[in-house]
């Protein structure tokens, strides 16, 4: 008996935090080759979760990303000796049942027979004033917004991320269903429809990471991680449930569990992230020896070495 598109998308996101999460470790531990291993953990995570939008809807596969903080933090206790503490194994458990409760009611997708088929959905009225509603906000942010209070208000820089982030999602979402048809001897290629949804994704990507990178210096990504993940997840189910009418067909117990299953899920993740182990500053009076890779620079080999010391006044 094969698993059906939902178990096959659950298996794809579950594997694609598994190794977006190990991937930060890897790089952070440091190791030689480490960073190279992290790269290839990032590639092949983000590859999985492609593919997992194209057998399940994003309602199922998006939430599940908070999987990957779980993977991290408990990495980063094992390999780093970061402590998780009680609270942070509370945001743990929280976003594992969450994700459960989504996974048990999640809604069978139907799988569109051709991109046409896409492009009719994208074309519904529903969905064509969510896309206007979106560029309109994004042009207010980036024009009128960003210029004065992007510098000073982290939602300006994360809103732009999770309002072009949705529409990626469902442009790639458009680009994986193509692609796996034309592989199942239904060419796809030839349509417009088919690079129209490529060059909306491409846009949307290079925009999304370009703030989401401002974002991040500018601001805490302590703070940064929890709420775009929030606003990102919320407003990629918001798109696709307009556009691939997710909910349809479904009664109203299954939709307010996966609703309380995502805020479960938000609740974990927040709560996670505002209570990991932050690092604590060398005290006064210390040496603090910068490490390189495997070993330690020397002050004959680097001027790497601070000095802190109470006694120590400036001329």
């Amino acid at each position: 008996m094969g698993l059906s598109d939902n178990s096959l998308g659950v298996i794809l996101a579950v594997s694609s935090s598994a190794f977006i999460g190990s991937s930060f470790i890897l790089k952070k531990k440091g190791l030689k080759r480490a960073g190279a291993s992290g790269t290839r953990a990032v590639i092949i995570g983000e590859v999985a979760n492609f593919v997992a939008y194209v057998y399940a809807p994003a309602v199922l596969v998006t939430p599940l990303g908070a999987l990957s903080i779980i993977v991290s933090a408990c990495l980063a206790h094992f390999m780093l000796k970061e402590r998780i503490l009680k609270m942070g194994t509370l945001g743990c458990v929280s976003c594992i049942v969450g994700s459960v409760v989504i996974v048990i009611h999640a809604p069978q997708e139907h799988m569109p027979s051709s991109v046409q088929e896409i492009w009719t959905l994208a074309t519904q009225p529903a969905f064509l004033a969510y896309v206007v509603a979106t560029l309109s906000i994004v042009l207010a942010l980036v024009l009128h917004f960003e210029p004065r209070y992007g510098q000073t208000n982290l939602l300006v820089y994360l809103g732009i991320c999770s309002f072009m982030g949705s529409l990626t999602v469902v442009s790639i979402k458009a680009i994986g269903i193509a692609i796996k048809l034309t592989l199942d001897g239904i060419n796809q290629i030839a349509y417009p429809q088919t690079w129209f949804f490529l060059t909306v994704a491409a846009i949307c990507v290079v925009t999304q990471l370009n703030y989401l990178n401002k974002a991040l210096d500018t601001f805490n990504a302590a703070i940064v991680s929890p709420v775009y993940y929030v606003m990102f997840t919320t407003l990629t189910i918001v798109a696709s449930v307009i556009m691939f009418k997710d909910w349809s067909g479904q009664n109203v117990s299954s939709i307010a569990s996966e609703i309380c299953g995502f805020i479960t899920v938000l609740c974990g993740t927040t709560i996670l992230h505002a209570t990991r182990e932050q690092e604590p500053p060398p005290p006064v009076g210390t040496v603090t020896w910068y490490v390189s890779g495997d070993s330690i620079k020397s002050p004959e080999e680097e001027n790497l070495i601070t000095l802190r010391s109470s006694e120590y006044n400036e001329p």
